[in-house]
């Protein structure tokens, strides 16, 4: 923690603000006594916005970063979508420490597939390792918890710490390997076991690969493996099982169903976004599947308009990764874009379709 500032310090610092802050769109950064990011923060009206710290009563969060703040600096923005983005990048960078907001979402869960030889899936509240395939976000962590449960027990995939050893049956040793299991899940056959040599790379990555493509809505092998269970149990009089089986076969639904709906839910943030800017500082974001591709300024001269449609064909027509799998950096970005067009649902009217801006060159 630094230390407080002097009220002497703290009187120079709102002059500075009266002085030469301006009422536009920006970002605003509070500073410590080495230059430290303490807070980032934005607002539509920059000096409106850091003077209300001033005024904040004692006690209160605002009053409480001030009281650290050895300097203020700021930057503008052409908008205020401008500025989320700003913000969002700043914070991302600097970890500021009173920023709490993008460090952690704990109503949002993703499904992460780990790296190395022998994944698994995991559940994490936040996503901070660039390694791995994420999938999300979901709401209801206790029910996604059970569903992937569920799915890792019906395919047969390890949950053992990432620490312990793998051995294929096709790897080669140079001694003898105890094929015992070392867990419950291996020993009734939750498990493929690749940690003793029970399967082969081969066989354990296909079902790897059978999990991925469940979760990015493209199959459902796994309710088909289920389904055919409970056919088989009802056929054999096994009714407590075929019921068991049926609730665990609706519960992996649910999720597909909820994969199906966020998939279509990130597909649609697909378009150009021409936003308005202060002085004239009209700026064209490209958005694919809710991540800000580019950014260019509104072509006004043939320069411009070439640019802009070069650009938009790159962005929109490059390939793509099916699915909802996303990698740990778009995920802010993309709850971000999401819940600006939730709060602000007339900013959709601005926007230009993918299709409609590559065949007429609407915006250039």
């Amino acid at each position: 923690m630094t230390s407080r500032i002097s009220r002497a310090r703290l009187e120079e610092l709102r002059q500075h603000v009266r002085a030469n802050a301006e009422n536009r769109p920006g970002v605003y950064r509070m500073l410590g006594p080495s230059g430290e990011v303490l807070y980032v923060g934005k607002s539509v009206r920059v000096r409106t916005r850091l003077l209300s710290y001033f005024r904040a009563p004692r006690g209160e969060k605002a009053a409480e970063i001030l009281a650290h703040a050895h300097h203020v600096e700021w930057d503008y923005t052409p908008s205020e979508f401008a500025a989320v983005l700003r913000e969002l990048e700043q914070i991302r960078r600097w970890r500021p420490l009173y920023n709490v907001q993008y460090k952690r979402d704990t109503a949002y869960a993703f499904v992460r597939i780990t790296p190395g030889p022998a994944p698994k899936l995991t559940l994490v509240g936040q996503v901070t390792d660039e390694r791995g395939v994420y999938f999300g976000p979901f709401r209801g962590r206790q029910r996604l918890r059970d569903a992937l449960r569920e799915l890792s027990d019906l395919l047969e995939l390890r949950d053992c710490p990432s620490s312990v050893p793998m051995r294929f049956a096709d790897q080669m040793e140079l001694f003898a390997v105890d094929e015992s299991p070392r867990c419950l899940r291996g020993e009734i056959r939750r498990c493929l076991a690749p940690c003793v040599g029970r399967c082969t790379r081969a066989a354990y990555q296909a079902r790897v690969t059978m999990a991925r493509r469940f979760l990015e809505g493209d199959a459902d092998k796994p309710l088909a493996i289920l389904r055919e269970r409970m056919r088989i149990a009802a056929e054999r009089l096994q009714f407590e099982y075929a019921a068991e089986l049926r609730d665990r076969a609706a519960r992996l639904e649910q999720v597909r169903d909820e994969l199906v709906a966020l998939r279509g839910a990130i597909d649609s943030l697909s378009f150009a976004y021409p936003v308005p800017g202060y002085g004239g500082d009209d700026r064209v974001y490209l958005i694919r599947r809710g991540s800000v591709r580019a950014e260019l300024p509104q072509p006004r001269t043939e320069a411009e308009r070439e640019a802009l449609a070069a650009r938009a064909a790159e962005v929109y027509s490059a390939p793509e990764p099916p699915g909802l799998s996303v990698s740990a950096s778009q995920v802010p970005e993309i709850l971000l874009v999401a819940r600006w067009f939730r709060l602000h649902p007339e900013e959709r009217e601005r926007t230009v379709p993918v299709e409609e801006l590559l065949a007429s060159r609407r915006l250039a």
